[in-house]
């Protein structure tokens, strides 16, 4: 079913339309969320115009830095998470809807260096320096491996995926954690770090295994009204497939084979 038909049935069901503007903070993720300038693109924004196209809801995009948009949707100053995987400190603050399984892997340049199968293999290999991105959110492992690195004095906090990817080219830092699309996507269309697409290593570990991403709807800034007719809305989109779809058109088959798997 296409993402036009899912809503046309959703109105035929009589699904009700948002009473107000829905605020949605956003910041660069990959090729889900493309940031340049003023300019938001990619899949999740696309989703968002198709959505008020159809006049379900009208959505205000804007870019912000990950952690800010990360307190903002704490603290109720806005309305939608998106993307976002699945973590217990998110449940506490809004309303999951899932639309796609992913996972973090560790991520590296090309080498000979022994494969790392587990968290405490990375923490026993203290020559190795990480880079994250701050706000990043992948579960209480991730969470715990943070506090442990930091401790080691082995951990880069930098604000955003290109940032990191930069710090790997210049070696800096050996590794990352994410989800490979975000990587992936964030260094596509960057002449200084373009050549690194076909030299990624990618090494999942049994701590951070596949799970749910998808969005958040907030418990503290919505009317149960509209959280209902988003919650609506966004599961009609989660049954009509256009999130695979749109992860299939913006990424290579490889990077997808790692990262992201249709629900």
């Amino acid at each position: 079913m296409s993402l036009f038909a899912a809503l046309a049935v959703s109105a035929d069901q009589g699904f009700a339309a948002c009473t107000r503007v829905i605020t949605v903070p956003v910041a660069s993720t990959g090729r889900s969320v493309i940031i340049s300038g003023k300019q938001i693109d990619g899949i999740y924004p696309d989703l968002l115009r198709s959505l008020m196209e159809k006049e379900a809801c009208k959505f205000a995009l804007s870019a912000v830095p990950r952690a800010r948009m990360e307190l903002m949707f704490e603290t109720g100053r806005a309305d939608l998470l998106i993307p976002a995987s699945r973590t217990p400190k998110r449940d506490e603050h809004g309303i999951f809807i899932p639309m796609i399984y992913n996972r973090a892997t560790l991520i590296s340049l090309e080498s000979n260096r022994p494969v790392i199968s587990s968290v405490q293999d990375l923490l026993d290999k203290k020559d190795l320096k990480v880079a994250l991105v701050r706000g990043f959110d992948y579960g209480p492992a991730y969470q715990d491996l943070i506090k442990e690195l930091s401790r080691q004095k082995r951990l880069y906090l930098d604000a955003d995926p290109l940032s990191v990817a930069r710090l790997l080219k210049a070696g800096i830092a050996d590794i990352t954690i994410m989800a490979p699309s975000i990587l992936a996507g964030a260094i596509m269309d960057d002449g200084r770090v373009q050549d690194m697409l076909e030299k990624l290593r990618f090494e999942p570990i049994p701590e951070l295994p596949w799970g749910d991403s998808g969005a958040y709807i907030s418990k503290k800034s919505l009317s149960a009204e509209d959280s209902l007719a988003l919650k609506d809305l966004l599961e009609q989109v989660a049954k009509s497939g256009m999130v695979w779809k749109g992860f299939q058109r913006y990424y290579p088959a490889n990077v997808l084979k790692e990262s992201i798997r249709p629900r």
